[in-house]
């Protein structure tokens, strides 16, 4: 499946959006704020994330452009891979080695690195080590996705990706995992182009204009 293809939303997903909205309202929300976090609390029905999660609507304008233009994307793990349904990913994990004090986490962000350069949104659900390894790389990413899950490193993790002023959607407090990480990023792709930006109607608020309208 390709990002212009119509995404045909099933009737469970539509009715989670439903008691979703009805529960919380997002509808101050700039579109694909909006979107990040609704589709996060629709993916760990926890809403919780609407107060947790650290998004900037600047830095999404620019990654869904870049996203909608080709931009790689980059997993830690496979999980989060296996969880972005509509773009190729690059996860170089099983390729890595944990060697000179480096996680295989850690390795893996430097192999993708060399693979994919500057410009890459990346993904990050699973490993602390993974978003420490990627802020001390120059990197230049399009987007960090930083959502690391744990007790140890993972609020800090995404602390100093807050601190380090790269475009990111994160989190304050511990928890993440690959499913909310995947969700957020795939809240940009299910966005079709041009549909977060200023003069263009949300489809996802529009009624009668297409089947993206729960994203």
């Amino acid at each position: 499946m390709t990002p212009s293809t119509p995404r045909v939303v099933h009737p469970i997903e539509e009715e989670s959006y439903r008691i979703l909205r009805s529960r919380l309202d997002t509808s101050h929300l700039p579109p694909l704020t909006r979107a990040v976090v609704e589709r996060v609390i629709h993916s760990s029905a926890d809403p919780a994330y609407a107060e947790d999660l650290v998004t900037d609507e600047n830095a999404l304008r620019a990654a869904h452009t870049a996203l909608h233009a080709g931009a790689p994307v980059v997993a830690d793990v496979e999980m989060v891979a296996a969880g972005i349904t509509r773009r190729e990913t690059v996860c170089r994990l099983a390729d890595a080695r944990a060697t000179g004090g480096l996680t295989r986490s850690a390795h893996a962000v430097r192999l993708a690195y060399e693979q994919v350069g500057a410009g890459a949104v990346w993904v990050v659900g699973c490993a602390p080590t993974a978003l420490f390894e990627l802020l001390a790389l120059d990197a230049d990413p399009a987007l960090v996705i930083g959502l690391p899950v744990g007790f140890v490193g993972a609020a800090e993790s995404k602390a100093a990706l807050r601190a380090s002023g790269l475009p990111a959607v994160s989190n304050v407090s511990e928890k993440g995992g690959s499913a909310v990480a995947a969700a957020a990023l795939n809240a940009l792709l299910y966005t079709p182009a041009g549909a977060a930006h200023p003069g263009v109607a949300d489809p996802r608020t529009t009624p009668g204009t297409s089947k993206e309208k729960t994203q």
